[in-house]
């Protein structure tokens, strides 16, 4: 599995949004109600909508997060193992969360914010190096 970050490249080329986040200084993960392991929050651009905007509709479904400030970081890339996998394409974000709904309306069953990153990932391949991205660019 191979994770690179671009700048840029063709907005249709953007299928995915991944928003590392925090709240308080904390670390802002997500634990799916089919899974055991931690996750940041992200997911599938629909049809119809801008890279911003699906990065908002999820970070708002996966954390319930209403008060908050977001900005793109960079594009990412991951390429897999397979033989004719091809380069799948998503914007990293970083957003600030100052305030939460109360309940929870998606397929997350628990917000869980760290001082530290945790150590079981659902996508251990791909979210730990979006995470060091964001830290070597000095963000968090």
């Amino acid at each position: 599995m191979e994770v690179k970050f671009y700048d840029e490249v063709n907005d249709s080329l953007l299928k995915f949004a991944v928003i590392v986040s925090k709240h308080n200084e904390k670390w802002v993960f997500c634990k799916h109600k089919q899974r055991e392991t931690l996750e940041i929050p992200g997911g599938h651009r629909e049809i119809g909508e801008t890279i911003v905007e699906a990065a908002k509709r999820e970070l708002y479904e996966e954390t319930g997060a209403v008060d908050f400030t977001i900005k793109p970081i960079c594009v990412y890339s991951v390429i897999s193992d397979d033989i004719d996998s091809e380069e799948t394409f998503g914007m990293l974000f970083f957003a600030d969360i100052t305030a939460f709904e109360s309940g929870l309306h998606s397929e997350i069953e628990k917000i869980y914010l760290l001082d530290e990153l945790p150590s079981e990932w659902t996508y251990p391949l791909i979210q730990p190096k979006l995470i060091d991205e964001i830290i070597r660019r000095g963000i968090f």
